[in-house]
């Protein structure tokens, strides 16, 4: 059920933008950046949301929370749909950035945690799996509803899938694990919990885990935004760039069933550092590749699988490290900055190929970033 659900709500917040962006901009005159900025405010909103959102599943479940999540999506998608003022556009994103923190990966791990414990791995594993197909799915149905329809009729569609498709399914298919269990906690065990997140957040081992979550983001999140022009810079034809950036999404779908056939036969922890230590090598290999194609593709599978394991890491860990209970507000104040950095990483890397005049300062910072994330792990995870 969450398989399905993710598919959709993947494909139907995070990945139709880059379809939308066209068709809106020829219509409305708007400027690419402004368009982007708005998607880049919603991941900022995402990340805001992503505490609040995993400490409401913790207390009560979530069929609500992604049920409201879901209804919450179809409702601004309806309105994006309608959009005609580019400050109501930025509303509408904000909006939408507040349903993905309710529907997306981080609540999901938190629902599957919540329902088979020690077992939730191999849950995490197969949904990320299915959600790896969004982009496979909602480009070129995106593509096509808005050759046949148009784009605002393709977003009233994609509404549409939220609220038959989602919200039913998030309210009827997930299961009341928490509710029984709100109501038979006392106001002062509440205050406890609460007050054991707080310090949970200000050890060093919390905050050593979130710098190297959120570094590694913050490149992976840069170079997927600026690889293909990256390459095209390079001497690559823009087809041929096109073509090797397109074999990302499905080195993180072999990294993933990668993780799942082997994965289980060690902690976490050490799958990640592997992961960790791959995006690193994978830029260094792309820093000193020039227009070798041999080398890219070994920068495209390392980087590719690296964010795939890392991925089904980023919902694991949490639990390995810090335990079970309370588990959704942890994993929400780790995704926080993690999701802020996912929006960044990309004006990060602009910025710097502007001061720079190119794309070699851009690689080495980001592989400077990605080996800092690994150290920090290594140090939030050595005991």
């Amino acid at each position: 059920m969450l398989s399905i659900t993710s598919v959709i709500s993947w494909g139907s917040l995070f990945y139709a933008i880059s379809v939308l962006i066209a068709p809106i901009e020829r219509e409305l005159g708007w400027s690419r950046d402004a368009i982007v900025g708005a998607f880049s405010l919603s991941m900022v909103c995402s990340g805001l949301a992503a505490y609040p959102v995993g400490t409401l599943i913790d207390r009560f479940g979530g069929r609500h929370v992604m049920a409201a999540g879901s209804v919450l999506a179809s409702l601004m998608l309806l309105l994006l749909s309608q959009i005609d003022s580019l400050a109501v556009f930025y509303v509408t994103w904000i909006g939408l950035g507040i349903a993905m923190g309710a529907v997306l990966y981080d609540p999901a791990f938190t629902v599957i945690t919540l329902s088979f414990g020690a077992d939730a791995r191999k849950g995490i594993t197969a949904l990320t799996l299915a959600g790896g197909l969004a982009s496979t799915v909602f480009w070129p149905l995106t593509q096509e509803l808005i050759s046949a329809l148009g784009w605002r009729q393709a977003v009233m569609i994609l509404a549409l899938l939220n609220f038959a498709v989602c919200a039913p399914l998030h309210w009827w298919g997930l299961p009341r694990i928490k509710a029984q269990r709100h109501r038979d906690v006392s106001t002062a065990t509440i205050i406890a919990g609460s007050q054991s997140i707080r310090h949970i957040v200000l050890t060093r081992q919390f905050m050593m885990l979130a710098a190297s979550f959120t570094a590694n983001m913050l490149a992976f999140s840069a170079m997927s935004i600026h690889l293909i022009p990256l390459l095209f810079e390079r001497g690559f034809a823009m087809s041929d760039a096109v073509w090797l950036a397109a074999l990302v999404g499905p080195m993180q779908v072999v990294g993933r069933i990668g993780e799942y056939m082997v994965g289980a036969r060690f902690r976490a922890t050490q799958v990640a550092m592997l992961a960790f230590v791959f995006l690193p090598v994978a830029l260094v290999v792309l820093g000193t590749a020039g227009v070798n194609r041999w080398l890219i593709l070994v920068f495209v599978v390392l980087y590719g699988a690296s964010n795939g394991i890392m991925t089904i890491a980023r919902g694991i860990i949490p639990a390995e490290v810090f335990g079970h209970d309370r588990y959704g507000a942890v994993n929400g104040a780790l995704a926080a900055p993690v999701l802020a950095s996912r929006s960044l990483g990309p004006l990060v890397a602009a910025v710097i190929w502007s001061a720079a005049g190119g794309y070699n300062a851009v690689i080495w910072t980001l592989a400077a970033c990605a080996v800092l994330s690994a150290i920090s792990f290594s140090f939030a995870v050595k005991h």
